[in-house]
């Protein structure tokens, strides 16, 4: 009998110390069950007859800044969290996003496997000769590559601006994303070159969901955790202007100015944008 109270006392025991565990790994006040469930809110219908201007805009987002850090971090998964090339990533090779080639433009015709993913951002596989510890002879193995999240320090956004004669507003609709890498690539003269290359382009109307059910850190309020989605569509991200669509072929601003111009040149377009827009009120 006493033998029967002692192993039901260890029973007990043990139960409540998995019960403390259990209560110690909780780590958040509550199950965060808004974020993973959040759709994306539709874009409303555009007629035709109600745009009266438009104009393809593409710029580019330093994730160094300091506004767009939250896109930036974490570099390795955290609290849910992660970064927004992590992200893209992610989506890509478990949910069926759809990557297009860089080599067709921005046009969105050439789809990519997920192995030409891996290859243009850089995970690429590579032999070396490695000393063999125990023998001291050198033998031929195949290094892996890997995904460096925190090569790609820049993403490109394909936009769409417009003059909406329905609500009378300039409005906006992001087509695209392209993160660009940005790696040191070696040279013949032994000195490391700076290279910067566009991996892949993703459609963002496809991303969406994607982007809406996963947070990101937002500084003011841990409580009110922002989403990718959020970001784009309210514009909580710094950015330049890198090209309009013109007649030259679409040409960069930085094939025909550089420097202190090529800044100004990016300001003019975007202040020549609103100024179209408050030149449509008539007072």
């Amino acid at each position: 009998m006493k033998r029967i109270i002692l192993i039901l006392v260890i029973l007990v025991s043990f139960g409540s110390i998995d019960f403390i565990s259990a209560q110690q790994v909780n780590k958040e006040l509550y199950t965060k069950d808004h974020v993973p469930n959040r759709k994306p809110i539709p874009y409303a219908h555009i007629r035709e007859a109600d745009v009266l201007w438009a104009k393809k805009i593409w710029r580019v987002i330093d994730l160094r800044e300091k506004i767009n850090l939250p896109m930036f971090y974490p570099t390795t998964k955290m609290d849910d969290r992660m970064s927004l090339i992590d992200l893209l990533v992610y989506g890509i090779t478990y949910e069926g996003l759809t990557a297009y080639s860089t080599k067709s433009d921005d046009e969105f015709q050439v789809p990519l496997t997920l192995d030409q993913v891996l290859r243009e951002m850089g995970a690429v596989s590579d032999t070396m000769e490695i000393q063999n510890p125990e023998t001291g002879l050198y033998e031929t193995k195949v290094i892996e590559g890997e995904v460096r999240s925190t090569e790609f320090k820049q993403i490109m956004l394909k936009e769409i601006w417009f003059f909406d004669r329905n609500y009378s507003r300039m409005d906006v609709r992001i087509v695209g994303i392209c993160p660009i890498r940005e790696y040191v690539k070696d040279s013949d003269d032994g000195e490391g070159q700076v290279v910067q290359s566009q991996a892949f382009w993703v459609y963002f109307p496809e991303a969406r969901g994607l982007l809406a059910r996963h947070e990101v850190f937002n500084p003011n309020n841990d409580a009110q955790r922002r989403t990718f989605d959020d970001i784009f569509i309210k514009r909580y991200f710094g950015s330049y202007i890198y090209r309009e669509s013109n007649v030259y072929n679409n040409r960069r601003i930085e094939d025909y100015t550089a420097g202190m111009e090529a800044m100004m040149e990016s300001e003019r377009i975007k202040s020549a944008m609103f100024d179209l827009e408050h030149d449509m009120w008539e007072f």
